[in-house]
This record gives C-alpha cells, structure tokens and sequence, in this order.
C-alpha cells in the first residue's frame, strides 16, 4: 500500500461523496486475545473471509472478503459483494483528471470497505501485470493505478477485474480475535466467484464452501 495508496486517495472524483455516506469508520470485535497467531504458513491471503450470522456490526453482516495480504502485522482484504454503481470507463478517466476518449465499456464499482474509502484497488486475474501489481497467489493479483482501467479499456486489462474503493483492515491479533470468536468463517476462493457469480448471491454461495465444523 504505502505511498501509492495515498497518492490514489485522489481516484473517487465524483464517487468519493457517495462512497464517504455509504461507508462508516471501521469498528470491528474488541475480542480478548487470540488464541493463535498467525504465522506464514496460516495465511488466508487468496481466502474467502465470510461473515458468519454471529457477526455483531451490522455494516458487515453478509459480508465476503477476499483476503490480500494476513501476517503477523495484521491483515488486508477487499469486500466483493458491495456493488455501489456502474461508471463508464471515459468519465471515470475524466473525473481522475485523465481523458480518454478511445477507452471503451464500463465498469461496476465495489465499496471495498471501510478504511480509507478514497483509496481505488483492483482485484484481478494474474494474466496482467505492472509494476505495482501486488501477487496475492497464483490465482488473484492487485494493482492500484489508472492505467489498469485505462487498459481494460482499451482491451488490454486482465481477463477478469473488480474496481473496488476501501478496505477492509485489521491491526495484529485483531482478525485472529474476531475469528477466535466466530464472527467469520474462512472458505476456499475461486475466480468465478470472486468476479463473475451475480453479487447478491456471493454471501449463499460462500457459506456452502466453509468447512462443515465452523
């Protein structure tokens, strides 16, 4: 994240007033101390975080997350079920202050979640790449910059996208709390759910893929 995501704190133009309303500071569980930590090999990074019906913050109630990044200095993930509105890819450019008029088609627009609601991630296949692109696993990938929109514009993006603004976040030991106290379930991802199943069924969909002793 560092720098890059301040510097695209400037992405929402027009969006930023109507994400702001929708999304609220982030106050998930004060639990007591996690019973585990987590360590390299318990990373849910490429995971379905899945908000159980125990969860007790109703602005996370039937939530899906996909886990980005999770280590002993806490935890990232993008929520994949909050579709906001559809833009069009030319005045989204515009709006960043950047015209295009040869880019073509639009794009859904996802609350991707309470913390720092201005900053723009996209969630992607690995097929694309640049510089920045952050490798979540062999299947997911993330890169925070315009010109990811403005290739999949011009065709030239990741096979599969999902433009989402905020994040979820947690400090060290909090997700390992909230889990500890069964306020989410952890379920294998897969890309046709991530990007392509209709989002108002993603929350059913998830839940069928936890382990049955949750």
């Amino acid at each position: 994240m560092g720098n890059t995501a301040v510097v695209r704190a400037a992405w929402v133009g027009g969006l930023l007033i109507s994400l702001v309303a929708l999304l609220l500071p982030a106050s998930l569980l004060h639990a007591a101390l996690p019973k585990h930590k987590p360590t390299e090999s318990a990373s849910l990074a490429g995971q379905l975080l899945i908000a159980s019906p125990r969860m007790p913050d109703p602005r996370f109630q039937r939530t899906v997350i996909l886990m980005v990044r999770h280590g002993k200095d806490g935890a990232l993930g993008i929520t994949i079920n909050r579709p906001v509105g559809e833009q069009p890819l030319a005045g989204l450019l515009e709006k960043l202050g950047e015209p295009d008029a040869s880019v073509e088609g639009s794009v859904q627009i996802f609350a991707g979640g309470p913390v720092q609601p201005g900053v723009g991630f996209v969630l992607h296949t690995p097929d694309y790449t640049r510089p920045e692109t952050f490798v979540v696993d062999r299947r997911f990938s993330m890169t925070q910059s315009r010109e990811v929109l403005r290739d999949i514009g011009n065709k030239r993006g990741p096979e599969k996208a999902l433009v989402a603004f905020g994040y979820a976040g947690w400090a060290p030991g909090q997700l390992e709390a909230e889990l500890d106290a069964e306020a989410w379930f952890v379920a294998p991802a897969d890309t046709k759910l991530v990007f392509d199943v209709a989002r108002d069924t993603v929350w059913e969909q998830a839940m069928a893929r936890r382990p049955r002793d949750l």
